[in-house]
Formats: structure tokens, sequence, C-alpha cells
């Protein structure tokens, strides 16, 4: 088949649909019980607010909005986790246009990404970094299309998508502070003027709910981040540990797709010009995030775990790709595609093979029957619905989600109790029972 235009967007559109295909199918058929992050967030879903212990609401919005259509059908989630990827790859793609004019370049850097497990491995589970995902990508091509054309629509709908994403996760932040270190120094150099303010109104108008639930609740979502940081261990060998650590993970992590990138160039010659707008808006939308990570947890000594860095590496294609473009051999595309199709097939089967011989998991949980087994229970003591769990968020999580009232779940305790607004059943005793 002749690599034209238009079969190149059948090939691309080939690869969005099969990797939706597999990875829905796959962990549907291979898992007993949604993952712990979508439970938790599910849990959220039941009882909505603007801001929850641990994360900002946007997950909770997302996975209410699907229970809403699809009930407790655990394949939903894993469609809606799958959504998240594939337009976060499409926007990626689109972005890409804008820096190649050979439409096989704009492939390249979206099928690079599968060689980095954020984007196939751990996608079935959604949680706040597969929210992410589409924000980020969101955020960086109308900040792309504001500072190319300077159009209003594009400014605000970059301060949209940027307020999206800060209600997605708070390491937003990191795109954040990349993003005004690049608009400064463009003021500065002149090349775009003060309009690009405007992006605040929405940024504010959406953001300000969350702001208003933060200050109501004593920050909860700050301190929790903190303590998972570790930022509470003052030892000073952490300044050095720490980051370190963080970046011998990050090489590990590339690993793969620096391999398939071999395999387009082994002739990694550096010849960088930074007079270059498009490199220098590529170097602080991909490179920058990642080195104000590594100077907070070098400065302030704190941990940086690994699937925070998800959304990171979206646009880390379109970085390679352009820098090494000239180099490209494309006469001899067969190592790329053998390893690209090894890691495409070979990430699902091993997450099969792992779900399906691996003991102990959070998704080998019974849940469905243990809340069948407790909605028995109480219809043979009450006539009224369950309306309320209360719990932790993986216990009575699991209970909200599969009884077929769809109780309101509440955080605060540590025995898991059930109510009809009036009768308080504790059911931790049974849940253990049930659960061995």
């Amino acid at each position: 088949m002749a690599l034209n235009k238009k079969n190149i967007l059948k090939l691309f559109y080939l690869f969005l649909s099969t990797h939706l295909f597999l990875w829905i199918l796959i962990p549907s058929f291979t898992n007993n019980n949604l993952p712990l992050d979508t439970i938790e967030a599910l849990a959220w879903g039941s009882n909505l607010d603007w801001g929850f212990n641990k994360h900002p609401p946007m997950s909770a919005f997302f996975v209410e909005i699907f229970f809403q259509i699809f009930g407790s059908q655990d394949w939903a989630y894993y469609l809606l986790s799958q959504i998240c990827v594939i337009i976060s790859f499409f926007i990626v793609f689109k972005f890409a246009e804008d820096f190649f004019e050979n439409k096989l370049f704009c492939l390249f850097s979206v099928l690079l990404l599968e060689g980095i497990y954020f984007y196939n491995f751990t996608t079935p589970e959604f949680n706040v970094n597969v929210c992410l995902m589409p924000f980020w990508a969101l955020t960086v091509l109308y900040l792309w299309k504001g500072f190319k054309n300077n159009k209003t629509t594009d400014w605000l709908l970059f301060g949209l998508f940027s307020a999206f994403g800060f209600l997605s996760k708070y390491l937003f932040m990191y795109l954040g502070l990349a993003i005004d270190i690049f608009l400064a120094y463009m003021l500065y150099k002149k090349k775009i003027n003060f309009k690009c303010i405007i992006s605040l109104i929405p940024f504010l108008i959406v953001l300000l709910p969350h702001l208003i639930w933060l200050t109501e609740n004593d920050y909860i979502t700050i301190t929790y981040g903190l303590h998972r940081t570790g930022a509470e261990d003052p030892n000073i060998l952490n300044h050095i540990k720490h980051p370190l650590i963080f970046l011998i993970k990050q090489i590990v992590i590339l690993s793969p797709f620096i391999l398939m990138f071999l395999f387009l160039n082994n002739k990694l010659i550096l010849n960088l010009d930074f007079l270059d707008d498009k490199l220098l808006f590529l170097i602080s939308i991909t490179i920058l995030p990642i080195l104000l990570v590594c100077l907070t947890s070098m400065f302030m000594g704190v941990k940086i775990r690994t699937m925070w860095m998800s959304p990171f590496y979206l646009f880390f294609g379109v970085l390679v790709i352009y820098i090494f473009q000239s180099k490209i051999d494309l006469s001899n595309l067969r190592g790329f595609t053998i390893t690209f199709i090894i890691l495409f097939i070979l990430s699902p089967f091993a997450y099969a093979f792992i779900s399906l011989t691996k003991t102990d998991k959070r998704t080998d949980y019974q849940g469905k029957v243990i809340a069948e087994k407790v909605q028995k229970i109480w219809e043979k003591k009450y006539n009224t619905e369950i309306k309320f769990v209360y719990g932790d968020e993986w216990i009575a999580g699991n209970l909200s989600y599969h009884l077929k009232t769809r109780p309101k779940w509440n955080g605060g305790v540590k025995c898991c109790v059930i109510s009809d607004g009036t009768n308080n059943v504790e059911y931790m005793e049974i849940i253990n029972e049930l659960s061995d």
C-alpha cells in the first residue's frame, strides 16, 4: 500500500480503533472487579462535590456521567479510559500536522507512544492520571494555536482546557508553570502581545467553585499530596536520592520508546536551533515540565511517584521526530514496524497473562457477589432502600457501585456501615467473611 496522505490517515484510524478495542476487551474479560482508582472515582461520583479528600473532582464527574448512562457495567469504565487515551492520541496527531509536511511523521509521533506503558498497560484503570491526558493535550494544542494565530477563541479555549486540567489533577501545575515561562519569554521577545491574558477569564471562572471548596475544607487535597510525596520526612539524603531514583525510572520507562525511535534514526546527531520558535515551544511543553518536577524533588526532597508522569510524555514523539526529521530514513521502516507491532500486541497480552495468573489483586475482589449478599441480608431485615454507605473508598465504594440502589458513599469512618437514613447496620464483619 502506497503511503500517501489518505492511506496514512487510514492507518492512523486503524491504529486508534484497534487500540480502543484491545484495551476494552482484554480487561473486561480478565478482571473480576474494577481497579482501585476507578472504584474510588465511582465512590466520589455517587456523592458529587467540587473536590474530594485526595483529588479535585473531574474524574468523579466523568465516571458519574458514565454511570448514569451505563450503570454498573465494568466495560463502560474501560471504555472511558480508552476514550481519554485515543482523544489524546488524536490531538497529538492534529498538533503534529502543524510541525510536519509529511503526514508519516505525524503518524510516527503517535505510534512511538505505544513504547511508553503509560499509554497502554496502565490505562485500563481510569484515574486522575488518565483523566488528565486529554486536557493536557488540548491545553498544549490551543496554546500553540493561540501563539500562532493570536485569536481570541484560541486563547479562551486554552484557558478553559487549562482549568479542566487543573480540576483533573494538581500535577497539571507543572505544565502550567512551563507555559508561563514560555509565554513570559515570548512576551519579552515581543513575539506575542498581552492578548493571551484573556485566557485567565475562563480559567478562573471554571476553577472558582473548586477554590471555594478547597478553602472550606482546610486544603485537604494539598495536605494529602504533600503526604504522598514524603514531604514530612526531613532526611537530607532525600534531596539526592529521590530525584536520582526519579531520573533512573524515567529512563527505564522510556527505553522501549527509545528503541523504536532508534529504528527510525540511529545517528543521534544534535543540531539544535534555539531561535526556532517551534523547537522552543516543544521543549517548553515536554522537557521543561519534567525538569521542574525534578527540581522540585531536588530542592524539597520529595518523592515523585512514577505514575504521576503519565501525561508528561504525550508530545515526546513530536519532539524527537522534529529534532531528527532530516535524519530519518523512510526507505527502511521494517525494524520500526516490527518493533511497534510486537509492543502493540505484547502489552495487552502481558496484561491478560498477569490478570489471569497473578493472585491477590484488587481486580480479583468479589465486589458484585458481596454486594448481592449484603443486599439480601438487608432486605430480610428492612423493606427500605439502602441510601448511604459509610467507609473507605474500596470496600464501601464497591458496595456503592454494585448495590442496586446506588447509595451515596461517605468516608470518614473505619468500619463499613450501610443506612437507609434511619437504620444503620455495620457490615464490616460480614464483608470480611464474604471476602474470605
